[in-house]
């Protein structure tokens, strides 16, 4: 995580606060099979990133969740055979059978597509506007060596990749480069020797016997109630106000001012927390 300082409520509010908030969202998608209210829901996030001051970031998530859905799309398109609005036959394909595309599929198929999306831009929201060091402090009291060792994790990858790029630029100067399982090879050992390091420099340190730290009270400010609230407002749509949408064997809908409703109802709980502007430093 590679949280940035911006003057927001979310960055403003405590790190678990946001990750309840980020995690709600993500409830949201899984739980919602809409997919109008799916789409809003991509777009309120999009619009947080922005009230965020990390639009971009949020954005860009979309260069790999995009691909990703519209993968997702085809790929049920061609395996799924239900349904009964039939848009193409493909013919006998061997051992899978008959290919028939059919209209349900690919709306299914963008449903899910549409959940993917939004859970990718949700943890670039979170990656970019929480502190990493404070969502692993907050995990210390429900287990300290599960904390410690998400913390030594992150801080590996960056010197994982420096040494990846390290060897890969010594191996492209030696007369005969060796290929890129050569590379992946060395930086494989690399880090089991490196984690090898690791674990006894902490063993001797002697977090091997540490028990959970004491609690540090800390009040809530306005922008951790607003974004519990928030959170809490937006689990309650989501189960509270359930919007059918079948789509086997045809596509129905049971009530299309109801998606709107919830549609509309998510968006402002989630974007409620962003309209605080007061005590953020800037």
């Amino acid at each position: 995580m590679t949280g940035s300082h911006r003057a927001s409520p979310l960055h403003a509010a405590r790190a678990s606060a946001g990750a309840l908030y980020a995690g709600a969202l993500v409830l949201a998608a899984i739980a919602i099979p809409h997919p109008v209210v799916l789409a809003t829901l991509a777009l309120t996030v999009l619009a947080a990133g922005a009230a965020a001051g990390v639009g971009r970031r949020v954005a860009r998530s979309l260069w790999l969740s995009v691909p990703m859905a519209a993968l997702v799309v085809v790929i049920n398109a061609l395996v799924n055979r239900n349904g009964l609005t039939v848009l193409a036959r493909l013919g006998d394909a061997g051992p899978f059978g008959q290919l028939d595309i059919t209209l349900e599929a690919i709306v299914y198929g963008a449903r899910q597509g549409l959940v993917l999306i939004v859970i990718v831009a949700v943890f670039a929201l979170a990656s970019a506007a929480l502190d990493g060091d404070e969502v692993l402090r907050s995990m210390r009291r429900l287990s300290l060596r599960s904390a410690l060792t998400a913390a030594v994790a992150t801080r590996m990858v960056p010197l994982l990749a420096h040494d990846a790029k390290r060897i890969g630029e010594a191996q492209r100067c030696r007369p005969t480069p060796g290929g890129r399982l050569v590379v992946m090879r060395a930086i494989t050992t690399n880090a089991l020797e490196r984690s090898l390091d690791i674990a006894a420099t902490l063993e001797v340190r002697g977090y091997g016997t540490a028990r959970r730290p004491t609690r540090r009270r800390r009040p809530l400010s306005r922008h951790d109630a607003a974004l519990l609230v928030s959170s809490a407002a937006i689990v309650a749509v989501t189960f509270a106000v359930p919007v059918h949408f079948t789509f086997y064997p045809r596509i129905h809908s049971a009530a299309g001012a109801r998606a709107a409703l919830v549609a509309g109802a998510l968006a402002l709980a989630a974007l409620a927390p962003f309209a605080q502007r007061r005590g953020i430093v800037r």
